[in-house]
């Protein structure tokens, strides 16, 4: 029996590959590497001693797919594959719709056709467009505002009426808020193509003088200190959640939200003195106009992951801060290359199981 983790190679999904490993799972990696390398799952695998089944295959290629069924005993499917810019969506949301909505039914129906019925779905806090109420527990209303969070909420509502259909799937639709942070190792971390899209990794950029200088999109919000509130969840702490959704889904039926953060909520200024503290860099910024769309407080209420999952977010914003800094400092060009920690033995770690 085996795990499928489709964008395995991703920010998100190569820390949960670390633990499902680690907790004894089998698994195998789909990821058409659009948003991602193969070198984050080699990197997994030295990390882990585990070796790593990978299929480079985009979930729109169904023939391809489907041989990862046929040559696989898949028990549960971790879903992480798609496109994940807010505003890129704004630009091309036919791109977003074709490759987040339609690969997601493609892999259905082939999840369908091989009696595979265990399913972690990723979603987003970001179906809840402008909250109702904070903290934002699962039962606030679904207002996504953008094309990115509106192919997350209708594939929710896809997957609900696949359960009406037939209650003997099991599936788990994990809003998150934030990730930051990174494998306490230094070895994977977020890695975005580009000039990053969110608030951390534009942090760390600066920091290492990849970029100039931050952007803070407002200081006139009704917070302590008038920039915008978020709730950052740590990725290790994120991808346990994960673990957690996915030994609740085996061995029972039902489709169900959860929200993943913290339950807690920090300033935009708040998060680059953290970071300073963390890392002893200043980092350089400027207050500019606010984004439109943009919103004031944004942060969960967990308890149902708490109570149903017994999953909590265990690290604190210094943590996420000084892990991030580490991986970044590391690995200056991301994945391009590697530099080893002054405490790292290099080792050679059998990756045959990664046929790239």
């Amino acid at each position: 029996m085996a795990i499928l983790i489709t964008g395995g190679a991703g920010y998100i999904g190569s820390h949960t590959c670390i633990e499902l490993l680690n907790a004894g799972y089998e698994i195998v990696v789909v990821d058409n590497y659009i948003n991602s390398k193969p070198e984050s799952l080699k990197r997994v695998s030295e990390i882990t001693g585990r070796d790593i089944k990978v299929y480079n295959v985009d979930l729109l290629n169904k023939k391809s797919l489907e041989k990862v069924f046929i040559e696989n005993t898949i028990d549960a499917v971790i879903h992480f594959a798609g496109l994940k810019a807010v505003g890129e969506s704004v630009q091309t949301p036919l791109l977003y719709y074709e490759q987040n909505i339609i690969g997601t039914l493609k892999l259905c129906n082939l999840m369908k056709k091989h009696h595979v019925k265990n399913l972690v779905f990723s979603s987003s806090a970001t179906v809840y467009g402008t909250p109702e109420y904070i903290p934002i527990s699962e039962d606030s209303e679904l207002r996504a505002m953008n094309p990115y969070g509106r192919t997350k909420r209708m594939i929710e509502e896809m997957l609900a009426d696949l359960y009406g259909s037939d209650p003997s799937w099991s599936i788990a639709l994990l809003r998150y808020f934030n990730p930051i942070g990174a494998h306490e190792s230094g070895l994977i971390g977020e890695a975005p193509n580009g000039i990053p899209n969110n608030l951390m990794p534009y942090i760390t950029q600066v920091a290492i003088g990849k970029l100039k200088e931050l952007n803070v999109y407002g200081n006139g919000y009704p917070t302590i200190d008038g920039t915008g509130i978020r709730d950052y969840i740590h990725v290790v702490d994120l991808a346990k959640g994960h673990l957690k959704a996915l030994e609740n889904v085996i061995g029972k039926t039902g489709v169900e939200p959860y929200n993943l953060g913290t339950g807690k909520g920090y300033s935009v200024l708040e998060v680059i003195a953290a970071f300073g503290k963390a890392s002893s860099v200043t980092i350089p910024f400027k207050i500019v106009s606010p984004r439109p769309g943009d919103i004031a407080v944004c942060y969960a209420d967990p308890t149902k992951a708490k109570q149903e999952l017994g999953w909590t977010a265990e690290k604190g914003l210094e943590e996420m801060c000084a892990d991030s800094w580490r991986w970044q400092s590391n690995n200056p060009n991301g994945y391009e290359q590697k530099i080893l920690l002054h405490n790292e033995n290099p080792r050679l770690i059998n990756t045959a199981g990664i046929s790239l």
